[in-house]
């Protein structure tokens, strides 16, 4: 069964971004399902993606503060949200 999370990118672009999300992602055995990303104005960085973590160890909260860690670090905010709970926040 899997374990899906929906990650949220908001920031000033800069180089690295990605990178700096999928190490995090790589280096817990979480995979990415699917990515969206752009740059609005030319400046603003926006991201979502849907990752699969029925493979990894680590726990929702944990890869949370991992992700904070990397947010302080690139200057960006970084959301996180069980699947299920994304899409009854977002139903249309």
């Amino acid at each position: 069964m899997k374990k899906r999370v929906v990650i949220l990118v908001l920031g000033e672009d800069k180089v690295g971004i990605v990178y700096n999300i999928a190490k995090v992602l790589f280096e817990n055995n979480i995979n990415i399902e699917d990515i969206t990303q752009k740059v609005l104005d030319s400046k603003i960085f926006t991201m979502t993606m849907l990752v699969d973590m029925s493979k990894s160890e680590i726990s929702i909260s944990d890869l949370r503060k991992e992700l904070e860690s990397v947010s302080g670090q690139i200057n960006v905010r970084i959301d996180l949200h069980h699947e299920d709970l994304f899409y009854s926040m977002h139903r249309i």
